[in-house]
């Protein structure tokens, strides 16, 4: 690359245009930018091709600042550092929920209570997942299209992976399972559904289509991520109750076997979507309004949205250890079982952001995004974020298999099911989104009259390797 902007140019430019707004409107017919715009930035971001689904739902969130007033300050490094603070913290239109991050690390620190530590960091991970995938887009502005499409798909579900892992080193396997399965349906069954019943309602006199090539691909992937957890499942229903314990390690090797296979064909997926068939998964651009933001030049510096980007996912990763720790507290507090908070409850608060903005595309007739986003980050989680549970798991030592049980691996496939069989012919209505809604109302309702046990008792609920009583299925 030619050249890389400082942060502290970025600032200065910003300021200067709320100085004078006109300027900017110049610089762009001139059809060439300075700082920003130039030569540091790859051709497909300055002129915003090469966009994901998911950067343009998180787009749908954001809000300009209006730096009229940091600008007086006189201090010119005082006012860049100003400027980049309003840039990040009243950016998004979430920013109302920012103070529940100081708010649960107080809670936790005076012991103000488990369950309101659980609440509080997990209202607090929904502006902080946001503010992530506009920092990524950021970094892709100087990295180009394929390495910010790389770190997207890394980043894109970074708190359902930092949950993950804390998780693990608590040796709660379960909630690892649920959390993760549980997100892939809420992305395939309720942010699918809502978006297609509420973007029918909105169009109902318009012809909803979408291409129907990018919905083959992820739903092809996201069956071979059910076969993985559903074979696991057989073997261990293939013998008797007596002879359960002789198949616990079989199903842990299968499972790491298929673990190594998602991955690889994940690996492939991010091939085809950001190389040879990247057409496929570009998103629709949006129709500016006096409320958007333009996504023509990058608002922070490289090297600012980086130290940002670290010190988000730190605290990310400090409100998902309380959330971790407190969620049997907050079960207990609330009389919910832990298996409907971390299958309900966590995906729905966590990915709030990502799952508005596909609806406000569904809205707007805009259907590629909206299943971009959904479809997307459900076979992020199912073929990236599970297989690398599994794989850190066995790095750690501790027996995590693709087992999901029989209602939750029944789930999953039926889920899967539902959603291919609505998009296989490229067009959309609104009674479609109302039958995946309801999918998703019939098995919420089932996690929540299932009273799972406790997480602390004696490893019935940790392994899924664990032997029932004869005559008892286990589920």
């Amino acid at each position: 690359m030619a050249s890389i902007t400082t942060g502290h140019d970025h600032e200065s430019r910003l300021l200067e245009e709320a100085a004078d707004p006109h300027a900017n409107i110049h610089n762009n017919k001139g059809g060439h930018g300075g700082g920003a715009g130039g030569a540091g930035l790859s051709k497909d971001m300055r002129h915003g091709h090469g966009r994901t689904a998911h950067n343009m739902s998180s787009s749908s969130l954001r809000k300009k600042s209006d730096l009229s007033l940091v600008s007086k300050v006189r201090c010119t490094v005082l006012r860049g550092f100003l400027a980049t603070l309003q840039e990040i913290f009243l950016g998004t239109k979430l920013f109302v929920l920012f103070p529940a991050v100081p708010l649960a690390i107080a809670a936790h620190y005076y012991h103000l209570g488990r369950a309101w530590v659980f609440a509080l960091s997990l209202l607090g991970l929904t502006p902080l997942a946001e503010r992530v995938s506009f920092l990524t887009e950021q970094i892709a502005f100087y990295t180009g299209p394929t390495v910010g499409g790389l770190l997207n798909a890394t980043c894109g579900n970074a708190t359902e992976l930092i949950i993950a892992l804390f998780a693990l080193r608590r040796a709660k396997i379960e909630v690892v399972k649920w959390s993760l399965m549980g997100s892939v349906l809420s992305n395939l069954l309720l942010v699918l559904g809502t978006s297609l019943f509420c973007g029918g309602l909105a169009n109902i006199r318009k012809e909803q289509l979408f291409d129907p090539k990018q919905a083959e691909v992820n739903t092809g992937l996201l069956l071979l991520g059910s076969l993985c957890h559903a074979l696991p499942l057989m073997l261990r229903y293939s013998v008797s109750s007596d002879e359960q314990g002789a198949v616990a390690v079989p199903t842990l090797m299968l499972s790491r076997v298929c673990s190594i296979v998602m991955l690889i064909a994940y690996v492939a997926y991010l091939f085809f979507q950001l190389k040879t068939h990247r057409r496929l998964f570009e998103a629709q651009e949006e129709d500016e309004t006096d409320d958007s933001v333009s996504e023509d030049a990058p608002a922070l510096g490289f090297a600012s949205a980086l130290a940002w980007l670290i010190g988000m996912t730190v605290v990310i990763a400090i409100l998902s250890e309380y959330v971790v720790g407190t969620i049997e507290a907050a079960s207990e507090s609330w009389g919910i079982s832990v298996s409907f908070i971390s299958i309900i409850l966590l995906p729905i608060v966590g990915n709030a952001a990502e799952h508005a903005g596909a609806i406000i595309f569904a809205f707007k007739n805009k259907l590629d995004i909206t299943l971009g986003v959904s479809l997307g980050s459900a076979t992020q989680i199912s073929m990236f974020v599970v297989p690398l549970s599994v794989i850190v798991a066995w790095i750690m030592g501790i027996q995590m298999d693709l087992d999901f049980k029989l209602i939750e691996t029944g789930s999953l496939i039926i889920a899967i099911l539902a959603t291919s069989f609505t998009l296989q012919d490229g067009t959309s209505h609104y009674m479609k989104g109302f039958v995946l809604l309801l999918c998703y109302i019939v098995i919420g309702s089932c996690f929540f009259v299932l009273k799972a046990p406790p997480l602390n008792e004696a490893h019935g609920v940790n392994s899924s390797s664990s032997v029932a009583p004869k005559g008892v299925i286990s589920i």
